[in-house]
């Protein structure tokens, strides 16, 4: 079973990444957020890797940028009903300290904003994960009071949502903040970020 990869990228597509290690080529699936996070083209990068396989589709790799992210991954699909595809939109919408805190919460709708994920589902999620161990324990204790009182969500967040309103996909929505955010501060408001992404978008 491989667990992690450390490796030159590749190449990137919408799904999956494929890593170099010593030259043999390893085709990743990942979901947008991970794969926003990789390293350029050509550089070295590390996935935590979970190994799947099935009949019929053989051996499948999906690959996270954490360890929690990959725990995480493996909690949601012990759940009825929840595939390799659902678990990966569920933590393009919520990364594990995020998911803790929604669980915490009861947010079933927060959870339903993973695509794929309907009302019903996202209840069971909800449910199924509510004693599991989705993140280490001082971060569970702090999204444990977060349950009491939720946090707005910041400028970064609601810029890239507003930019995949626009039709703009998630991947490039988030790459192209969070460099907004590093030429602008992690002061600025969300029209201004908004305003340097579609900038950076439209070069």
């Amino acid at each position: 079973m491989i667990g992690r990869l450390r490796g030159a990228v590749a190449e990137v597509g919408e799904e999956e990444a494929l890593i170099d290690v010593g030259g043999v080529g390893y085709v990743v699936r990942c979901g947008s957020r991970t794969l926003s996070h990789l390293a350029p083209l050509g550089e070295e990068t590390v996935l935590h890797v979970e190994t799947q396989w099935t009949e019929s589709a053989g051996m499948r790799l999906y690959g996270f940028s954490t360890r929690e992210e990959r725990r995480a991954f493996v909690l949601l699909q012990n759940i009825q009903g929840v595939g390799p595809k659902a678990a990966l939109s569920v933590l393009d919408v919520l990364p594990p300290a995020e998911l803790a805190s929604a669980v915490a919460r009861e947010d079933k709708a927060m959870v339903g904003r993973a695509q794929g994920v309907g009302p019903k589902l996202a209840q069971r999620i909800v449910t199924e994960l509510k004693d599991k161990p989705i993140v280490d324990g001082p971060i569970a204790a702090f999204h444990g009071q977060a349950a009491r009182a939720p946090t707005a969500p910041s400028a970064a967040g609601e810029a890239v949502a507003a930019l995949m309103g626009l039709g703009v996909a998630e991947v490039v929505g988030r790459r192209t903040v969070e460099q907004a955010v590093l030429r602008l501060g992690e002061d600025a408001d969300v029209a201004a970020l908004i305003k340097a992404a579609l900038q950076e978008i439209g070069r």
